[in-house]
């Protein structure tokens, strides 16, 4: 399972951390990333980081300002946002890939968590 928290509302130049606890030994030890769907758009990529290296995928849009991490101990991939605009405004899900690699589908899905940037 996936379990992700941390959404909220914040002004426009603020900052938010999204928190993605992982259950499960498959997923737990799985390739994670962050997907993101604004209202009327379409689903998109934003982060990934390889579970063993710790190399990192970033969307264009999100590089310089997002950071995703994570803690193998705690079983949490983490996704800071910082200078936050009101186009990051979206549903952030947590997902995971058991294949290698961050590019392709993500096989499991947590619930989302809203992300609200006011302007």
């Amino acid at each position: 399972q996936l379990q992700a928290s941390g959404g909220g509302l914040v002004q426009a130049g603020g900052s938010l951390r999204l928190s993605c606890a992982a259950s499960g030994r498959t997923i737990s030890t799985s390739n994670k990333g962050w997907f993101r769907q604004a209202p009327g758009k379409e689903r998109e990529f934003v982060a990934g980081i390889d579970w063993g290296s710790s190399s990192t995928l970033y969307v264009d849009s999100v590089k310089g300002r997002f950071t995703i991490s994570r803690d193998n101990a705690k079983n949490t991939v983490y996704l800071q946002m910082n200078s936050l605009k009101p186009e990051d405004t979206a549903v952030y899900y947590c997902t995971a890939r058991s294949a290698s690699g961050l590019r392709g589908p993500y096989q499991y899905w947590g619930r989302g968590t809203l992300v609200t940037v006011s302007s």
